[in-house]
Formats: structure tokens, sequence, C-alpha cells
């Protein structure tokens, strides 16, 4: 059964690690994965060095960062990268030829559709057997690329700018890129494997080497604080990628050390589910998804790291004048791991979906953009029935949860102690939340997802629906009060997904 799920694999994407694959007993998929983001982070160093605004011209720039992109996409995928070449020119024929006011419209729906139609094509055809590695998962990066740069152009060209909130205002594109601007954005090697995706204006910034300079005048702007301002011209993205990369050879160590020996399948193994008691069921699911993590910490932060070390991603100087590289991160390991409510943790988890969710949905949808966002999201995520699962049952958990928070939170902070004491409360009830909440997701298909949650006797559905009902009423006449009240509780269920990058204050709403 193995076999055939790799067989597509082998005959596409390249096989010279083939050896190494299997010296060290990895899938090929993943060592031709892991090659290329360690070649990327040599290229990114050099590319900041040698290839620097200094030396090259933008031109030269654009052209190295495409290339190398489209080189790793051919070396890990083979043909199926032509399924991320055919979106990409596609999307280029609309914004250069298709009516501007429509521009957004047509890019959000011939990118969605060819993901969708690729998802479907994953679950129906390859029968769930295509490795987590495979070409959807930078077609989906790709899609939210060219759908962001959609909407920034409609904004900027269709627009008058007193029409724009703020954050759109400052991220208008108002000229259409040339079409080597077009690749290098969606393309490069920086981000075509993993992203994350990060706006036009900040790549173009970047490759222009406008992007430090900027962002400290944009941060002097806003602060009465110099924060080295006028005394660090080129801060360097060293220390950030070193620390960094220390982050990803612990999470490497514990997924070889820790991750194996916990499979998340063996949650619904019949004789596990058969003969353990309810406490050991949910004891080993909430170590087996906490040992789940580290794959997609150890994903992003090496992400992370190559943006870095080209120079992408600075932030801004912090309270003690030193640089920050947190601009495109894409999650917050501390925040998650310490997270007392379920908003705070999807808030630090794929924070940059979250963003691009918040820009060209949230944002925009005249009216039921809770709906309309969670209904992209799923979408965006892909067809597996578990994902859809994981969707529906945040819902009820997150309403529960907010209700709660409102109905007992108070009590707790008259004293430290009291407060230590919600806070570890929280902290569990969260985390086996998440657990409940994730597993479909890790799972993916109907009947695995169903024996689980009947092995949980679906305590989390209950609960949660009995604590939102229950609640409801009681905090109902409190609602009218004030329209700011209203509309920030109104908002709440949708930032938990569409969060800005960076508010990751452990519940302070």
């Amino acid at each position: 059964m193995g076999e055939p799920a790799q067989t597509p694999f082998k005959t596409t994407g390249s096989e010279w690690l083939l050896p190494v694959s299997k010296y060290l007993g990895f899938p090929l998929d993943q060592v031709n994965f892991l090659a290329c983001q360690l070649f990327a982070i040599t290229a990114a160093f050099c590319f900041r060095l040698y290839l620097s605004p200094a030396h090259v011209s933008p031109l030269v720039r654009h052209f190295v960062a495409a290339l190398l992109g489209i080189g790793f996409l051919v070396f890990c995928f083979g043909w199926y990268s032509s399924h991320i070449l055919v979106v990409v020119v596609a999307n280029y024929l609309i914004i250069i030829k298709a009516d501007l006011n429509n521009v957004h419209r047509y890019s959000m729906v011939i990118s969605m559709g060819y993901l969708t139609a690729c998802q479907v094509s994953r679950v129906f055809i390859f029968n769930y057997g295509i490795p987590s590695t495979d070409f959807s998962g930078p077609l989906m990066i790709v899609t939210q690329k060219l759908t962001t740069l959609a909407f920034q152009l409609h904004d900027g060209m269709c627009k008058k700018t007193e029409q724009l909130p703020q954050e759109q205002k400052l991220m208008a594109i108002n000229v259409r890129p040339s079409l080597i601007e077009y690749l290098s954005y969606n393309l490069n090697f920086l981000s075509v494997l993993v992203g994350p995706c990060s706006n036009y204006k900040e790549y173009i910034d970047f490759i222009e080497g406008r992007h430090i300079s900027t962002r400290l005048k944009q941060q002097h702007a806003s602060s009465n604080r110099q924060n080295g301002y006028n005394k660090t011209q080129d801060p360097s993205p060293l220390n950030a990628v070193c620390h960094k990369l220390l982050v990803c050879a612990g999470c490497m160590l514990f997924f070889l050390t820790v991750t194996r020996s916990l499979p998340i399948k063996y949650n619904v193994d019949p004789d596990f589910v058969s003969q353990a008691s309810f406490l050991t069921r949910l004891t080993y699911a909430f170590f087996s998804i906490q040992a789940a993590r580290p794959k997609f910490y150890f994903a992003w932060t090496l992400a992370d790291a190559v943006n870095n070390a080209a120079g992408y991603g600075f932030l801004g100087m912090d309270e003690h004048g030193k640089p920050s590289w947190d601009l495109i991160s894409n999650l917050n390991i501390i925040g998650i791991e310490t997270a007392t409510s379920f908003k705070t943790f999807i808030d630090n988890w794929n924070i940059r979906t979250g963003i691009w969710l918040k820009t060209v949905c949230y944002d925009r949808a005249p009216k039921h953009r809770l709906a309309l966002t969670f209904i992209l999201s799923a979408l965006w995520h892909g067809v597996y029935p578990g994902y859809y699962f994981t969707f529906l049952t945040a819902i009820p958990i997150t309403i529960a949860a907010r209700a709660i928070r409102r109905s007992i939170r108070h009590y707790f902070l008259g004293s430290r102690v009291m407060k230590l004491g919600y806070d570890i409360l929280t902290w569990a009830a969260t985390q086996l939340a998440i657990c409940y909440t994730v597993m479909p997701f890790l799972l993916l298909a109907v009947n695995y997802t169903i024996v689980y949650y009947r092995s949980m006797y679906f305590h989390v559905h209950i609960i949660s629906i009995l604590a939102a009902v229950a609640l409801h009423r009681k905090h109902k006449p409190r609602e009218p009060t004030t329209t700011k009240t209203s509309s920030v509780s109104s908002s709440a269920p949708c930032s938990a997904q569409c969060q800005h990058v960076h508010s990751n204050n452990n519940d302070k709403d």
C-alpha cells in the first residue's frame, strides 16, 4: 500500500539524493525539501553579500531569485511544478489584460479554483497517498501571493487614497509589475517551498535596497523614541538566523527522538481504543499532538531563517535598541506553548495565513465576513474531510471559551496566586481543546475521525455546546450597552484567525 503512493512522486521529482534517503531512512521528498532549504540558506547569505543592491541592479536580483526558485520547484516536484508555473502565468495575463476593476475577482477565482482542483485530485485520485511535501504546499503559498498582489493592485489603481484604510493604503500598488518582478515575487527561492506570503511592496523594497530603511522610517514616524534609527544603517541578521537555526536543530532532534515514538494513527488503533482507559487515551492524544508540532516549527522557522539570511524580514528596533527580524515570521512558539485561550493559540499559529485571510476577505466582505472567511480558509487548506471536522469543531469551542472567560475570569484577578491558578487551569483546558480539535486535521479521513471522537465520547463537543448555550442568555443583555463593545465582540471570532502579526499578547482582550 505504501509503495504505490510513493511511485508518482519518485518518477517526477529528482532522484539524485535517493542514496541519501535510503541511508538516513527518510522519505525522498523530505530529503529533497531539506536539501533545497539548506542550500537556500547558503544562497541567501550570498544573495545579501554579493548580490546586494550596492553591487548589482534590481533586475539581476529579481532574475537570480526567480531562477533559483523555479529550480527548487523542478528539483522537488519535477513536471508537477508545471501546475505552479501555469497558475502564475495565468494570473499575470489577468493583471495585464483584464479590467482592473475586476482583476482581484478574476485572480481569486482562477487561483482558488485551480488550487481546489489540485486538492480534489490529491484526495480522490491519489487516495490520500501523496507525501506531505507534494506540490500542493507551494501551490497554496503562491495562491496567497497571487491574490494578495491582485487585491493590492486593485486598491492602488482603482480606489482613491482616502477610501482605503491605513493598512491597505500602505500596501497599495500603483503600477502593474513587470514580468520579471511578478515571477520574482511569486517564485523567489526564499519562500517558494514553504512561504511565508509577504506583501509585494515590502518584497520590492527588499530587492531594491529600501527594506530596512523603510521599516526604520515607519517605526521612527510612529514612535517618540529613536530606537536606533539614526545610529543603525544596515543591521546584520546573523544573530537572528543563528538563533532560528538552533531552534530548527532542537525541533529536528525532538522529531527524531520523540515524535516518531508517538504516531498520531495510534490514537485510532482498534486494540488501543478498545483496551485502554479513557484517561490513557486522553493522555496519549495530548502528548501525540504536542509531539506533532515540532515538524511545523521546523519548516516555518527554517523558512524564516532563509528570508532573514537574505536580509528580508526586518521588523524594526526593539525597546532595547536591538534589531528584530520577525516581520514575516509565521509562528510564535512561546505564544503557542503558553497560550491560555483558544484565540491566543490561533493568533500565534500560521500567522501569515491569518493576515492573508484578513487582507483578501475579512476586511473587504460587505457582510457575512466571518462565514466567508471561514469558507475561504477551509477551501484553501484543501478538501480532506478531517480539515472540515477541525474547522466546524472550532466554532462552538471558540464561542464557549469566550463566554466562560467573560463569566469567571474577573473572579481570579484579586490575587497573584488566584491569577496563577486560573492561568494554569486555562492553559491545560486550551491545550486539551486544541488536541481534540486538530486531531482530525492530522487523521484526515472520516472513518478515523469518527473513531477518535467516539473514543473521546464527544466530550469537548458536548461541553462547549452546553456552555455556549447556558451562558448565552447571561451575557445577552450586556451587548447593546455600547456600539463599540458590540463591534469588538462580533469581530472576535475572526480575529482568532485573522489577527495581525505580532498582536500576540496572551488574553489582553
